[in-house]
Order: C-alpha cells, then structure tokens, then sequence
C-alpha cells in the first residue's frame, strides 16, 4: 500500500479528516484539484494589495468545537481574531441593533430602545440555550438514533417542557421570532442569521436555525488573521507536520475498486493505493462520477442538491466603509445584517422561486479589515456582500454569464442605500454568482452546503438514508464534508466525525 488514507478534496472538512489520521500516526495523502488547498475556505489575493476570501469567511461553527484545540493548530500559524459586537443591524431611519457577545450588553442595548425587547432577548436566550447546546452536542457525534437521543431527549441537562418546545421546534423560524419579539427590529437580524442556512422563514420544521442562535455568544465570531484560509492552510501544514502529504494541481480521476473495496485513486495516469479512502468532495462527485459506473449507488438519486441560493460580491474599497448614522469602527468590527424586515427575505424567496434572482436582496456585509489590517492597503478596506436569495437555474431562458455583472450592481445598489458614497470608493471586485461557484469551487448548482439543508436531509438522512454513518455503500470508502452531518459552514464537525470512525475501522483491521 502506499499510505493507509487517501482523502479526495482538501477542503477544510476532509483537511480535518486528515489531520487527525495523520496526527494518530497514519500515512495520509490528500489530493486537491485545484492549486490551493481549502475549497470554499481559501483565500487568494484577487487585486493588487486586497486579500479576498473565496468562501466562507465568519468563523462561528468552528469555535464550538474542539477542532482548534485538539489538533494544535495555533501551533501551525492560526491565529483567531475576536470580532465583538457579533452583529450590526442598520435601519434607514437611523435606529439600529447591536448584538454583543455579552448577553446583558446586548439585553441593556435592546431595552434601551425597544422596551421590552431586551427582557425578552434575555428569555429567548435562557430558554433555549440547553437545546443550542444539545443541538452543538449532535453536531459533534454521528448522526444515529442512540447518539440523537443521548444529545437530545435523553439529555439530563436539557430540561425542556417537551409539550410546549416540540411546537417551536418544528415550526417555521420566522414563526418562532414573532412569539418571543414584537418589534420587527430585534425580530429581522435573527431571522436573516437563521436564514444563512438556505431555507425561508415560512419552511416548517426549521426552528432550530434560530432556536441555536444563543450559540453565538458562546463561541462568538472570529477571523483568522491574513483571511479565512488560514485555518486550511494551517490543517495542511499539521497534516505534514505528522508526515502525510499534501497534493494540490492533482484532481483524482476514478476513485478504485477491488473485490467490492475501495482500494485507492488514479490521478491521470498514477495509481495510488490505501487501506481507506475518504470522499471529501461532494457527495454526487465522490458516489457518482468518481466510481466506476457498477459501484455507483442508487441512493445518489434521492439526494437534493436544489437550485443555489446565495451570491457574493468581493469588494476592494480605497477607504473604509461609513455606514450614513453609525461610521464608527463598531459597526465595520460586526457581521452586518442590512436587511429592512423579514418581508424582504420572504420576497427575495419568491424571487428564487420565480426563477429570478433577489431584486431588493438582503444583505450580511462583512469588513474584516476593521480588525486585520493584513487585507488590504493601508487605510483601504475590503467588503464582501452576501446576498440572497440567487437561483443557479435562471427563468426566461437567461444565463449568469449574460446578467452576472447587472446583479453585481444590484447588490451593491442595495448596499449603497445604508452606506452612501461606497460605489466611488471600489477599485476592484470579484461576483460570485452561482455557477462560478460551480465552476471554480465544484459547488454544484451553487449550493454552498452541498445538498439542501431540510430535515429530511438532515441528522441521520444526510446525505441519504443508510449514508450518515460517515461510511459509504462500499468497505474502505468513507465521506465528509457539507453532504454530510451536520452540514455546511465552517465548523470541522464532519471532519472531526469522519475521522473517528475511520480510526475506529482502522484500529479494528490493525488488531
């Protein structure tokens, strides 16, 4: 054999994946595609002087996990800087909401300007901060029923009147915001949070997406410093440090298959050989085009990836932005959720339904050189605005090469709305529609969780029944990554997962 793990993808998941086999004293390869390690959570200098993420970029999921930690990462040049406030939400009539990472700030701030608000943030939070916790808990555990219920329902410490949550808890979170909140003010930066993970407010059996926001004020929000590609950078660095390889500019080819068993890769015309190979790529790639045709299982049909939902717009400004009632460098530090109500997101949904992209997309924006001045010139800025909702598949015979640069100017239209003045400032940008996220990141159809995150696709039906276990259809075949539990964003909880059960099988056949 020449190494006991092959991983298929160096994105952050599968790097994790790696890491931990190599750290257990495993030879590990990693072939990645492309010529930079860390698929959606890697960073390039796109201008001249701007460093520009080309994925994920608010690092959140990972900090309520022992990923950093246990793998020593600081060790290999990670270095995380604290973003507080987490989150900035402006209004056209000058109002604006501050969310702080201490909760009584926060709880002062909103009853300050909303009466009543404030206690009722304070009781959102107190309430459902087991469950946020339980939920972090399934998240860093396989997806079976036994785990579920450990974190779940046979959890101690979660004591929740099961009568009154389990309605909440399947409910549209849009629902859930407007029980707790009465001012559309407090409720809208927590819904469009709750809607990153795709579906609206109006979708049933999405409590949850809002239901963990106290999470935030556990783990906060984060940056590592010189882009978010540091975290990948620095997992590949770990993975050689423990003596496994690293391969980039080497996209594998056919994944092989002997006597039912997965038994290595062919990148072009080398063949190389493992006791275990890990699909860290999207699952459709890893089960589908990657294995020879008779070993492809029927089960791929059956999962959704849908039609995108999201695009960003990469910005190099010659100044910093200026928010027209709050300038100040608080408002830059947070995530900013420029988004006027939750009737903004519902419309921008029925756009996406319509086959059309968002007109008055909602907006998070995001300035990370407020607090890492490594990204730009100084005195410069770079801004980065993700909108939703963005159909891959467009109506009216329409194609992204054709609009993509007239929805660039929509997004930042809408933008400029709250900050005055920022189309004058841009001296470069980068528009990443859907499909150039397909072409350049092997996003398909733009989803950047890989396949939709609803429950039927989640838990213990991610990426399809029989599939969530981390093992595939064939021995020595394993997956991770977004297609897999507990999904997208930068979190390492599939990686982490992944490699356990690899450990486990390997330890297994060893003795």
């Amino acid at each position: 054999m020449d190494f006991d793990v092959i991983t298929i993808g160096a994105g952050h998941n599968g790097l994790v994946t790696s890491a931990y086999l190599a750290q257990a004293g495993y030879r590990v390869a990693v072939f990645e595609r492309r010529d930079i390690v860390g698929g959606a959570v890697s960073t390039r200098e796109i201008v001249p002087g701007y460093r520009f993420d080309l994925g994920g970029s608010a690092h959140i999921l990972i900090r309520l996990t022992p990923v950093v930690e246990e793998l020593q990462l600081e060790r290999f040049g990670l270095e995380y800087l604290e973003l507080d406030p987490l989150f900035f939400a402006p209004y056209a009539d000058g109002d604006s909401i501050f969310i702080w990472r201490d909760v009584d700030r926060t709880c002062d701030g909103l009853e300050r300007s909303f009466t009543g608000e404030g206690d009722a943030y304070r009781r959102f939070h107190e309430e459902w901060l087991p469950f946020a916790r339980a939920v972090k808990e399934a998240f860093l555990s396989s997806p079976g029923p036994l785990e579920l219920g450990r974190a779940m329902a046979f959890n101690p410490a979660l004591k929740l009147d099961w009568k009154r949550a389990l309605p909440m808890i399947l409910a549209p979170y849009g629902e859930v915001a407007e029980r707790y909140f009465n001012e559309e003010k407090v409720r809208t930066p927590l819904v469009w949070m709750a809607a990153q993970s795709g579906p609206p407010p109006t979708e049933p059996l999405t409590g949850p997406f809002l239901l963990w926001h106290p999470l935030y004020h556990e783990g906060g929000v984060a940056r590592p410093r010189g882009g978010s590609g540091m975290l990948t950078q620095a997992l590949a660095r770990c993975i050689e440090h423990h003596g496994g390889r690293v391969f980039t500019g080497a996209p594998v080819d056919e994944i092989l298959v002997r006597s039912g068993r997965a038994h290595g890769v062919r990148v072009g015309n080398e063949r190389y050989t493992a006791r275990a190979v890990v699909g860290a790529a999207h699952a459709l790639e890893t089960l589908g085009r990657l294995l020879p045709p008779e070993h492809r299982p029927p089960e791929t049909r059956a999962m959704r990836v849908g039609n995108g939902f999201g695009a960003i717009l990469r910005l190099a400004l010659n100044r910093p932005v200026r928010y027209a009632d709050h300038p100040g460098d608080e408002a830059r530090t947070a995530l900013q959720l420029v988004c006027r109500d939750t009737a903004q997101i519902r419309a921008s949904y029925a756009d996406y339904l319509r086959g059309e992209p968002a007109q008055d997309p909602p907006i998070v924006a995001m300035t990370f050189s407020a607090v890492d001045d490594s990204l730009a010139p100084p005195g410069h800025e770079v801004l980065w605005l993700w909108g939703q909702y963005y159909p891959y598949a467009l109506s009216g015979g329409n194609s992204w090469d054709d609009i993509a640069e007239r929805e660039a100017d929509r997004l930042l239209d809408a933008f400029e709305r709250v900050a005055p003045g920022t189309r004058d400032s841009v001296v470069g940008r980068l528009f990443q529609h859907p499909l150039w996220l397909e072409r350049e990141l092997g996003l398909l159809r733009g989803n950047v969780m890989h396949l939709e995150m609803s429950l039927d696709q989640m838990f213990a039906l991610r990426p399809a029944a029989g599939f969530a276990g981390y093992r595939s259809h064939l021995r020595g075949l394993y997956l991770t990554g977004a297609s897999t539990h507990p999904g997208g964003g930068i979190m390492g909880a599939s990686g982490r997962n992944a490699a356990r059960v690899v450990l486990k099988d390997l330890e297994r056949r060893r003795s």
